[in-house]
C-alpha cells in the first residue's frame, strides 16, 4: 500500500474535511469574540457606576471635609472663649479675696487686735521634746 494512501482520512465516517475543521474554528473564535464583547460591556458598566459611586464619594468627603473645618473653628473660638472666661473669674476671686482680707484686716484693727496676728493660733505644740 502507498503511504501517501494511508495518510488521506478524508474519506472516513465522522472525519471531518479541512474546510469543517475551518468552519468550526470560525465558529469557536466567533462565539469567543461575542463572549468577549459581553465581558467588556459589562465591565465597562461596572466601571461607570464606580466612576459615579466616586464622585458622589469625592462630593460627599468635600461636604464632611468643610464641615470638620467649620466645627474646628467653632471649637477653637469656644476653647478661646472659655479661657478667657476662666481668666477673668480668676482675677475676680483674686480681687474678692484681696477685698475680703483688707476688711478682715480693718475688723481686726477696730475690734484693738492686731492685724498681723495669727488668727489661727496653732492647737497643738509642734516641738519635738
Amino acid at each position: 500500500m502507498d503511504p501517501s494512501v494511508i495518510e488521506s482520512t478524508d474519506d472516513w465516517l465522522g472525519c471531518p474535511t479541512p474546510l469543517e475543521t475551518c468552519r468550526h474554528q470560525l465558529a469557536l473564535c466567533e462565539n469567543e469574540v461575542e463572549e468577549l464583547n459581553l465581558q467588556l460591556r459589562q465591565a465597562r458598566e461596572q466601571i461607570f457606576k464606580l466612576v459615579e459611586m466616586h464622585t458622589e464619594v469625592s462630593k460627599e468627603c468635600g461636604t464632611l471635609r468643610s464641615q470638620l473645618a467649620a466645627a474646628r473653628a467653632e471649637t477653637s473660638e469656644a476653647n478661646g472663649r472659655a479661657s478667657e472666661i476662666e481668666t477673668r473669674s480668676n482675677w475676680e476671686l483674686m480681687a474678692k479675696g484681696r477685698h475680703i482680707s483688707e476688711l478682715a484686716t480693718q475688723i481686726r484693727t477696730l475690734n484693738g487686735d492686731n492685724p498681723f496676728k495669727d488668727p489661727f493660733p496653732h492647737q497643738r505644740d509642734t516641738e519635738r521634746t
